[in-house]
């Protein structure tokens, strides 16, 4: 029970590792690097066991017990507190990143439901690719690679988009669906890979 009882505070620290990948994504001029340095936040969560959720998500298609759900879903409310709670703090040390913000945010709230699914759906795959690559092949190459593919490709990471929503101030019921929506398709992406190898009679875990 230890475990659970420590989701949250694993999931909190998830979520402000991540808040410091949005902020030194929203600080630097060149995508490219901002894209390369944003991986500094897996990197930490992995090597420390912190509690992400579209890090976990994929992985309940095959273990999918009680406890498993209580960790990735309390894991979420931890990536929430995380970055929401870091927003405020980054607000107050770097106000000139809050109209960056308010900017990448307004860029997304134009964008289609389906489309923000969708884009949430292939960041989730690309989560997991980078999970499964490190906890399988023991290797941070997949992180390395797979978080600047997701970032230059424009797709959603749903616990990023919390922070810099909650940096820029939207607390809209507009931005709480795209939250929704980009969980959703993070968690559908998520499970894809382990649900087309299960077809063949093959399990990942």
């Amino acid at each position: 029970m230890s475990h659970i009882r420590a989701a949250v505070p694993d999931g909190i620290l998830a979520g402000a590792m991540v808040s410091i990948g949005g902020t030194v994504l929203l600080s630097v001029d060149n995508r490219y690097i901002g894209a390369a340095l944003f991986s500094i936040a897996l990197l930490v969560i992995c090597y420390f066991g912190f509690n992400l959720y579209t890090g976990k998500v994929g992985f309940l298609w095959n273990t999918h017990g009680r406890a498993e759900l209580s960790m990735a879903f309390l894991g979420l409310l931890g990536n929430l507190i995380g970055a929401v709670l870091s927003a405020l703090l980054i607000a107050a040390a770097l106000p000139q990143l809050r109209e960056t913000a308010i900017a990448a945010c307004e860029k997304r709230l134009v964008q289609l439901p389906v489309q923000t699914l969708l884009r949430g759906f292939f960041c989730g795959i690309l989560m997991y690719s980078a999970v499964w690559i490190y906890r399988e092949k023991k290797t941070a190459a997949g992180i390395l690679f797979c978080i600047p593919v997701f970032i230059l490709a424009g797709f959603e990471h749903s616990v990023a988009d919390m922070f810099y929503f909650a940096l820029a101030g939207l607390f809209t019921p507009k931005a709480l669906v795209f939250i929704l929506l980009a969980v959703l398709g993070n968690s559908l992406g998520g499970m894809f890979i382990p649900a087309v190898q299960s077809l063949k009679g093959e399990k990942k875990p």
